[in-house]
């Protein structure tokens, strides 16, 4: 972790860098990238749990269809 005066450099350094009215901009589409992210693999993680339950209820169905069929054969 960098100590008080590194991060005064560092500071210093991305003002000179960037200047004082590009670093709210900058933070700003970095927050946007942020948040962007997190919904995306917010979104991601519901379409795996989507596929995965329709997955299931498929194997359930063939479940259901098998034994529907060995029923129908033995009456």
């Amino acid at each position: 972790m960098p100590g008080g005066i590194e991060l005064a450099v560092i500071v210093g350094v991305v003002i000179l860098l960037f200047g004082g009215k590009k670093i709210p901009e900058l933070a700003k589409g970095l927050g946007k990238g942020i948040k962007d992210f997190k919904t995306a693999v917010k979104d991601d993680d519901t379409v795996v749990a989507t596929k995965e339950s329709v997955k299931e209820i498929k194997e359930e169905v063939k479940e259901a269809a098998t034994e529907v069929k060995e029923t129908t054969k033995q009456a």
